[in-house]
């Protein structure tokens, strides 16, 4: 894909106006079908839908946000898929996902970032995937890691969709891992999309714990609280980028100051990547095999 000019807007831009340029992230378009069929069938076990719907960005926060609504969270906050969609009951996620086709919310390429929707979908997956195990290693919360991971790169896709309305020809350039496009947002913009992303949860009344992590997760050390969960997403960031260049990576190593709260170091980091690729690999096997890879209708 060809790079977007670069152009820099003529008026004053803001986070929020950015973040509120998205109502949801966009679901996957390997997900979004088979989890429909899922839900038809009258045999299907809870825990393929809680599977499934953990693969999908975009569902996965239409589901937290109906569980921590009022008419379900009855005062209980959830930061889990599996919580959430125990909470909610097969009805109201029948009826999101027919909302989500309905409005046919797939995966689309980040033009403005010149990434494709696949490679979006396995960013996502792979940091959410990550983030979970290092978690499980370090005594944090594992469905809290998994959903920032999941949910990472949501500032980016809501700046995309802001940019694609008012500034089709805005581009960013990316330096890679560990500030992605920052750099170049900062200088066009003024701020990131990890501001952006953080301002979304926000909205979507996430809790701090959810949304300072996805702020942070450029400079984890730099805020004031959650520095482990910070530090844990920087970290599983830095395996996502390891392992979505392939063979070719060469990258640079995660900052060993910045893993000291989480008890790693770029070595022990390093030893992970292969359990990870082979998880990635069993979820894509499972995906081609369970249904064919079409749009939804």
């Amino acid at each position: 894909m060809m790079h977007a000019p670069i152009q820099a807007p003529t008026a004053k831009v803001t986070v929020q106006m950015v973040a509120q340029s998205i109502r949801f992230p966009p679901s996957a378009v390997r997900v979004l079908p088979l989890l429909k069929r899922r839900l038809i069938d009258i045999n299907v076990d809870i825990h393929q839908v809680i599977d499934l719907v953990r693969l999908d960005p975009g569902i996965s926060a239409r589901v937290l946000q109906a569980a921590n609504s009022m008419v379900f969270s009855r005062g209980v906050r959830c930061h889990s898929v599996a919580v959430a969609v125990n909470r909610i009951g097969f009805n109201p996620i029948f009826e999101i996902v027919a909302n989500a086709v309905a409005e046919q919310v797939v995966v689309q390429s980040l033009v403005s970032y010149s990434m494709e929707a696949d490679e979006f979908w396995r960013r996502s997956v792979v940091c959410g995937m990550a983030a979970e195990r290092l978690a499980v290693m370090r005594g944090e919360d594992p469905e809290v890691a998994y959903t920032l991971g999941l949910l990472h790169g949501v500032g980016m896709v809501a700046l995309d969709q802001w940019v694609q309305r008012q500034m089709p020809t805005l581009g960013f350039f990316g330096r890679g891992f560990p500030n992605d496009f920052a750099e170049g947002e900062r200088v066009l913009l003024g701020f990131t999309s990890a501001e952006v992303g953080a301002a979304v949860l926000r909205g979507w009344e996430f809790p701090p714990e959810m949304s300072e992590p996805i702020r942070w997760q450029h400079t984890p050390l730099t805020a004031v609280g959650h520095r482990r969960m910070n530090c844990l997403l920087y970290a599983a960031k830095w395996i996502t980028d390891r392992i979505c260049a392939g063979p070719k990576w060469n990258g640079v190593l995660p900052d060993n100051r910045l893993l000291v709260p989480i008890k790693f170091t770029s070595d022990s980091l390093a030893c992970e990547v292969s359990e990870l690729e082979a998880q990635l690999n069993a979820v894509q096997h499972h995906l081609r095999v369970e249904g064919p890879i079409v749009a939804a209708q």
